[in-house]
């Protein structure tokens, strides 16, 4: 039988994208959730003030400032930004949740707090995340002495570990970045594709052309302007090689002020409180899973099972087909992670279809935030088209952790929320790792690579090879040579053989012949 009370809808959303504020009037972290927190209570068409004291939890998705050492703020950090916020909006919850980082975030604590009211132990549930990193990093440059501190009573719950995506032989390598990972997986699909380095940079370039068109038309992308194809592959001052093979322009846009909120009730409360029909937007299905956990132990750094098996699961669960999504949300930090998508979903790679906001090198990438943008984004198109279905794909981490979900404003009753289900992890899981070497010696080859830039200077090459000997995989620098860097990214080394060498704490990769 039906509960109204035990029936989640989304019933108001917002977004806020500032562009222009200057240092002294830029937003703190604080302020900007409190912003768009009381936004999106105000969406729903009822009296924002009721909806927020009535909230029973309260999630703020983790700020980079609290998720990487390379965006630690010098402003001070909230010691439980939930509370704190909650405090702001006049909210008594029984939850402060404040979870590990990752791009797949949002769309799980969507998730979460729709199956929270399904079980009947939430009423109502804000979901918010905000960054200031424009404002952060302006105000350092004019040596402003901000204090964005906050102090808190006890600690909020961050639901479980908050685990590494990098083990040690890949961090010492270099490779913890994105931009260095992002491109080992971009050459492993490019060699399964049988695409030349300049057939595949052309390919990026040409979907991306199509996520910019999207954001040239979005009120709240960062980045209007609309580039061809040509524009985001040529590499200039303003568009320098990031990591190869990506550019400035195929790459998230992380230093962005943007923030995204999502409030969540059931249905009983949305009728009490008197939110009009046309604001409500369920989530028809949902799924998430991980894939090997370190990308240099994945039999295949170009697949993603979790991305595949939680798509279908989602959508099954929604008693959907893939073909019946009229709108999508991929996400898109670098090409690379919207190719996988494409080839595990069966999507032809056509940006202006695969995103309602641009995607994150042109909407903006705000940290661990964006998909609660993609959320947001996709509830008010909903709204526009009643009868239509729209799928959001979140991904965390290195292609690791992948979160779905297919929303409509069709009612639910939401009882699949409450169903036995067939577990996806543990077929992931079953899955053989590649036999791994952390210390290299001997004759080897290349089977992916990549290299830093440094404002548009090559800095250090990376690659994952294999040992003749043993077939064992490894990962290793490239020699510090300017000229070795540069033939490796006009030439593809995929291959290339060569010599393996532990020299202090890194393994060094001499290859035979240099003048290929």
């Amino acid at each position: 039988m039906h509960d109204p009370h035990r029936t989640p809808v989304i019933i108001g959303v917002s977004q806020i994208t500032d562009t222009t504020s200057q240092p002294p009037d830029g937003r703190s972290p604080l302020a900007f959730l409190a912003e768009v927190s009381r936004a999106a209570a105000s969406d729903s068409g009822v009296d924002a003030d009721a909806l927020l004291a009535g909230l029973d939890s309260v999630t703020v998705v983790r700020l980079y400032s609290d998720s990487s050492p390379r965006f630690a703020t010098p402003f001070g950090a909230m010691a439980n930004p939930p509370w704190s916020l909650a405090r702001q909006l006049g909210a008594t919850p029984s939850e402060y949740i404040y979870p590990a980082p990752g791009g797949d975030s949002p769309q799980t604590l969507v998730t979460r707090a729709c199956r929270r009211i399904a079980r009947g132990e939430s009423r109502a549930a804000l979901v918010v995340g905000a960054e200031p990193l424009r404002s952060e990093l302006a105000a350092r440059r004019s040596g402003l002495q901000l204090d964005w501190s906050a102090s808190a009573p006890f600690v909020p719950d961050s639901l479980g570990e908050i685990p590494s995506y990098y083990k040690q032989v890949e961090e010492v390598h270099g490779l913890r970045s994105p931009s260095a990972m992002y491109g080992l997986i971009a050459q492993a699909l490019r060699v399964a594709a049988g695409q030349t380095l300049e057939a595949y940079r052309m390919a990026s370039a040409g979907l991306f052309e199509g996520f910019s068109a999207v954001a040239q038309a979005n009120v709240h992308a960062t980045r209007r302007k609309g580039y061809s194809a040509a524009e985001i592959a040529q590499v200039t001052p303003a568009n320098p090689m990031v990591g190869f093979p990506f550019t400035k322009l195929m790459t998230a846009s992380a230093f962005v002020d943007q923030a995204a909120a999502v409030v969540v009730c059931s249905e009983a409360h949305a009728d009490a409180l008197g939110v009009p029909g046309q604001k409500r937007v369920y989530l028809h299905g949902a799924a998430a899973a991980h894939d090997e956990w370190f990308l240099s132990d994945r039999a295949e750094l170009g697949q993603s099972m979790a991305m595949r098996l939680a798509s279908q699961r989602a959508l099954a669960l929604a008693g959907r087909t893939l073909a019946d999504m009229e709108l999508l949300d991929i996400y898109s930090c670098f090409p690379s992670a919207v190719q996988i998508a494409c080839k595990e979903l069966g999507l032809p790679p056509d940006g202006r279809r695969l995103t309602v906001t641009g995607g994150l090198a042109f909407f903006g990438g705000p940290g661990n935030n964006y998909s609660t943008h993609a959320i947001a984004e996709m509830v008010d198109r909903l709204r526009e088209r009643p009868s239509a279905f729209g799928m959001v794909l979140a991904n965390g981490g290195l292609v690791t952790k992948e979160s779905i979900g297919v929303y409509s404003a069709q009612r639910n009753t939401g009882e699949w929320l409450l169903a036995p289900q067939q577990p996806i992890q543990p077929l992931i899981d079953a899955q053989p790792k590649t036999p791994f070497a952390d210390i290299a010696s001997g004759q080897a080859r290349v089977e992916s690579y990549t290299v830093l830039h440094l404002k548009g200077v090559a800095q250090r090459g990376i690659l994952l090879g294999r040992l003749a000997a043993g077939g064992e995989r490894f990962i290793a620098n490239f020699e510090a040579d300017a000229g070795l860097l540069n033939s490796i990214e006009a030439s593809d080394a995929i291959g290339m053989r060569g010599v393996v060498s532990r020299e202090g704490a890194v393994n060094i990769f001499r290859p035979y012949d240099t003048t290929f």
